[in-house]
């Protein structure tokens, strides 16, 4: 009895001892997890290479010909537009050029060129040393037939809808972008479709905007009035746009960030496009 007394209390004292190297095992952890929290980690950002950002177009309303110049910035600096002035900014259709005129820092203007569906248009520009140059192709312009809104349940809430029916032209491959503004204020997120599916039949297409907090400003809401621009482009300008909104939306296949494909050339990114444009205004019920 005195024997299995003594080997009791052994057993006892053998616990403890676990059960104060577990503890002090669990200290030791939390002790290095809190260190390394209050760690500083000093992350370095490598400076790039700046590269000029041109955005040109041509349509086919009086004065729509506009081109903006800017610059890109490093990680660190301000997100203000770094306009270019300076520039000489001209364009053609084959046969006939104009200059534009800078009317602000780094845009260039002109109010009398007017582009013609079918016919290719060409932009050169010249910043000191550096040229970069542009084609692009007008299309024939694609009628809107109507815009109103539609509500559609999404995630368990209605949301409004604006929502365009147009016909698309059989045979014909056909590019799209659509521009949608609520309350007169732009919605950044880029509607780029193509007709390789649908093509020449009647389409009804809704512009599903992409939002978070429940109370977001871009949601369409009663009384709202809604505009939407729609572009017809051709193949390159839709690639352009098509690309850059699977970048921003995390969609693209390649495992790390890429620019989006230009039809620029010359050490410059974004985009020369000459399409139609329309335009149509509705108020959200």
């Amino acid at each position: 009895m005195d024997l299995l007394n003594r080997y009791s209390n052994k057993q006892n004292i053998n616990m403890k001892r676990i059960d104060n190297y577990i503890w002090m095992s669990v200290l030791i952890i939390l002790s290095g997890i809190l260190f390394s929290c209050e760690k500083e980690i000093d992350i370095r950002l490598d400076g790039v290479e700046k590269r000029y950002v041109v955005e040109a177009v041509v349509t086919d309303e009086e004065g729509g010909s506009k081109v903006l110049i800017s610059q890109t910035k490093d990680f660190d600096e301000d997100n203000t537009r770094a306009t270019v002035s300076g520039a000489i900014v001209s364009m053609s259709d084959g046969t006939n050029s104009i200059d534009l005129e800078e009317t602000a820092p780094g845009e260039y203007t002109s109010p009398t060129w007017l582009g013609t569906p079918g016919t290719t248009y060409h932009l050169r520009v010249q910043i000191g040393d550096e040229q970069i140059t542009a084609s692009s192709t007008m299309p024939d312009l694609i009628r809107m037939d109507s815009l109103y809104i539609r509500e559609e349940l999404i995630f368990g809430e209605i949301q409004k809808l604006a929502t365009i029916d147009f016909m698309d032209p059989f045979g014909v491959p056909n590019y799209y972008r659509f521009v949608l503004y609520v309350n007169d204020r732009k919605i950044k997120q880029i509607f780029a479709f193509n007709d390789e599916l649908t093509d020449g039949n009647a389409n009804s297409l809704s512009l599903y905007v992409l939002t978070e907090a429940e109370d977001d400003e871009d949601k369409i809401k009663s009384g709202d009035v809604v505009r939407v621009e729609m572009l017809t482009t051709d193949a390159a300008v839709y690639k352009y746009f098509f690309s850059l909104a699977n970048s921003a939306t995390g969609d693209s296949n390649s495992a790390t960030p890429a620019n989006p494909v230009s039809n620029l050339r010359g050490n410059a990114l974004g985009y020369f496009s000459a399409h139609t444009i329309q335009r149509k205004e509705v108020v959200a019920p």
